[in-house]
């Protein structure tokens, strides 16, 4: 099922569970994430960045292929364009068939953030399409940007922004920062800024940044009302690691077999996430066993 996220990210918020966003360049990856959605009957968000998509997985190939591989699973499956930043970007995005986008633009004072993204959230609605916003600032962890309270979501202004813009989600800077933290370093997240925002909000809250924020940090942040967690760094670590310790086992392996090594490993990794953060068995019911009525 190839949808928007705004419904699945909506039975996440009232059923109190968070769904993945993953970063996907290929084919190996969408694969892995589809049928790790299937297998542990949960929703799922790919997710692709403007620079992934100009660097390797580009859009005209990636959208069809996710499209197809969506279309064949019994579980709700959308393609969303991350951070978003330029319009041309994003238009295109949308020309191409992604079911949700991002409009970042977090950097800019708040009216102009609120001008932008009210502009790509009635774009993206006038075509079915759902979209994501942010507010306050979700940088880079190299830079410690996760522990600069400046950045914060205020939350009296998260609901002017809501309000003003329509998105559909928003995505909120509590802690956590992108890329990876330093050695031995685990954020600290701001919980009671996140109950705040999420009781003023009701709606689908979004928590960027979350690889390498201990497992602690991100299931208490879904306990406070995060509905949508974006995953990169982690898993693109683990498909090295998972690469590099296959070859060294078998340094003679075909490369097919390499790619399904990985794609199996990344799997177990998604798999393992979707049950943590409790996805997992949300799209499924007890078989029925009375008539069936015409």
């Amino acid at each position: 099922m190839y949808v928007s996220m705004k419904d699945m990210l909506w039975h996440a918020h009232q059923h109190h569970y968070a769904v993945m966003a993953i970063n996907c360049v290929n084919m190996e990856q969408a694969k892995a994430i589809i049928e790790s959605a299937e297998e542990e009957s949960s929703p799922v968000i790919i997710n692709i960045s403007p620079r992934q998509l100009k660097a390797h997985g580009y859009g005209y190939i990636m959208v069809p292929m996710i499209q197809a591989l969506a279309k064949q699973a019994s579980v709700p499956v959308a393609f969303n364009l991350d951070h978003g930043a330029n319009f041309e970007d994003i238009a295109q995005a949308l020309k191409w068939g992604f079911s949700s986008v991002m409009i970042d633009a977090s950097s800019y004072d708040f009216e102009e953030n609120i001008r932008r993204t009210s502009m790509v959230s009635t774009l993206a609605h006038s075509l079915g399409k759902s979209c994501e916003a942010e507010l306050g600032h979700v940088g880079l962890a190299a830079n410690a940007d996760g522990q600069n309270i400046d950045y914060y979501t205020h939350v009296m202004q998260a609901k002017e922004f809501v309000e003003r813009t329509g998105c559909d989600c928003l995505a909120v800077a509590i802690g956590t920062a992108h890329g990876a933290y330093p050695k031995g370093m685990i954020p600290q997240l701001d919980f009671e800024r996140l109950t705040q925002l999420k009781h003023a909000l009701n709606m689908p809250l979004v928590l960027h940044g979350g690889s390498g924020a201990g497992e602690e940090n991100i299931q208490k942040a879904v306990a406070c009302g995060i509905d949508k967690i974006n995953v990169c760094t982690d898993l693109m670590k683990h498909a090295k690691e998972a690469l590099i310790k296959t070859l060294a086992d078998e340094p003679d392996i075909e490369y097919m077999e390499l790619n399904m090594a990985v794609e199996d490993a990344m799997k177990d990794f998604i798999k393992a996430y979707m049950r943590f953060i409790g996805s997992s068995q949300q799209y499924i019911f007890d078989k029925h066993i009375g008539p069936e009525l015409d």
